[in-house]
């Protein structure tokens, strides 16, 4: 994820983080089931996806924790 991306999402509503979130995990999901069924070609996307639900995840918690 390049820093202009981070930094556009960090100012996202929590309410549009949460749909992030659910995409990404939904996505997640479905390479994982790719993966047990055949190995996939890039099996990194798989670290960036789980990286990037943690990262969504600590951002809908800071901006939860300041209001």
């Amino acid at each position: 994820m390049k820093a202009k991306d981070k930094e556009a999402k960090k100012t996202l509503s929590v309410g549009e983080l949460n749909a992030e979130l659910r995409t990404a995990q939904e996505k997640k999901f479905k390479l994982q089931f790719k993966h047990q069924v055949a190995p996939l070609d890039n099996p990194v996307e798989l670290r960036t996806l789980r990286r990037q639900i943690a990262r969504l995840k600590t951002w809908i918690n800071e901006k939860q924790e300041s209001k």
